[in-house]
């Protein structure tokens, strides 16, 4: 006889450390592992509930004191450039898109080194080798993409971006640029090409990570319209940043047990002879 076996994920909470967003608090996470043949259910499931994922596993924030980071996603239908938008796509009009399988190379690590010694030399990726690079960019268990970005006229990588194709959308999980040219908007212009990457697919989100209220990290994400913001337990169009002072109070996050029970899981049944 053919039977369904329910595979319920187990999650799990890291150890506080301090926040790279907002000075003098603490940050921890919610996570669950990200495998087997459910493994893509899992991750279009969570990502429409604020989970990112990072190789293997997937995770949201979950401090003790503060409710902060929203996860963030762009509402491609509602989405319309700004003038400066405009200005970005304009000046980096020549550039050319490469979509790859998760494959790492030097060329990669080579911006990736060059990326993070200039803009995040002090970060958590800062001391990452190139075996943990390739890690990063090729243990997934998903349909996961890299996408290149190039100038015809010189050598060598321009940006790259790591990129997760979910059923309602594409989710950015790490990108990184070429910091020589820092002016050209390397970040926001990969964002808006991917807006273009959505449409093109006949997907309706462009998935960002999180936007935190009063960092100045997280302000570009605030620039785009047609954001959207996950927030007690569901989506809703940005407000102004005023809307969200109570989510940095101590007393706006709920018990781990009750956030748990709070996640509607996908079917990832299997059938067993």
């Amino acid at each position: 006889m053919r039977h369904s076996v329910p595979l319920a994920p187990q999650f799990y909470v890291t150890a506080p450390q301090p926040c790279p967003y907002l000075e003098g608090r603490m940050e921890r996470k919610l996570f669950t592992a990200l495998q087997g043949d459910a493994a893509q259910k899992m991750n279009d499931g969570l990502s429409k509930q604020g989970f990112r994922r990072s190789q293997n596993v997937l995770y949201r924030p979950s401090c003790t004191d503060c409710a902060a980071c929203l996860s963030a996603r762009i509402n491609v239908a509602k989405f319309e450039p700004t003038k400066s938008q405009r200005k970005t796509m304009r000046r980096n009009a020549h550039l050319r898109r490469r979509v790859s399988s998760p494959w790492a190379t030097e060329d990669q690590f080579d911006l990736f080194r060059r990326y993070l010694d200039a803009r995040h030399a002090d970060g958590g990726m800062a001391d990452m080798d190139v075996f943990e690079y390739a890690a990063m960019i090729e243990e997934s268990p998903i349909r996961t993409r890299v996408v290149e970005y190039s100038d015809p006229h010189h050598t060598g990588l321009t940006a790259v971006c790591l990129t997760d194709v979910l059923d309602d959308g594409v989710s950015m999980v790490y990108s990184f640029y070429e910091p020589e040219l820092q002016k050209n908007s390397l970040g926001t212009w990969m964002i808006l090409d991917h807006i273009d990457i959505a449409r093109e697919a006949g997907l309706p989100y462009v998935y960002l990570g999180y936007w935190v209220p009063g960092s100045q990290k997280m302000g570009y994400k605030a620039t785009f319209t047609g954001l959207e913001l996950y927030r007690h337990g569901h989506w809703q169009p940005m407000q102004h940043h005023s809307a969200y002072e109570a989510d940095t109070h101590p007393l706006s996050t709920d018990p781990i047990a009750e956030q748990v029970a709070n996640i509607a899981l996908p079917d990832t049944r299997r059938v067993e002879g």
